[in-house]
């Protein structure tokens, strides 16, 4: 199970920190990467990262203004949004890729997906 948290509204430039605790699986042993899904758009790939903090990838429109993290002890994923854009406004999904190289955006190729946190960023 992935549980999301900490979305939000917030203004453009502004901040906000995801959290996506996980059970019922070995949460260190496993890639996990986030998703997000903008109204009346499909699912977009945004970030995975390895087994520790030590390996990350990013989508173009998010790299330099997020970060993804986990802490292994916690079972807890991160992700932290910096520099805000009206664009980056969706829900925003953890999940556990099926290959720790990918970024699909299909359901199937995800063993959890989490149920979501909405991210709005308006003036």
């Amino acid at each position: 199970q992935l549980m999301e948290s900490g979305g939000g509204l917030v203004q453009p430039g502004g901040s906000l920190r995801l959290s996506c605790v996980a059970s019922g699986f070995d949460f260190g042993d496993v890639y996990m990467s986030w998703l997000r899904q903008a109204p009346g758009k499909g699912v977009e790939w945004v970030s995975r990262i390895g087994y520790d903090n030590s390996v990350a990838h990013y989508a173009d429109s998010v790299k330099g203004r997020f970060t993804i993290s986990r802490d292994n002890a916690k079972n807890t994923l991160f992700l932290q949004l910096n520099s805000l854009k009206t664009e980056d406004t969706a829900m925003y999904y953890c999940a556990k890729p099926n290959s720790r190289s990918s970024t699909s955006t299909r359901r199937d190729d995800y063993g959890y997906w989490g149920h979501g946190t909405q991210v709005t960023v308006s003036s």
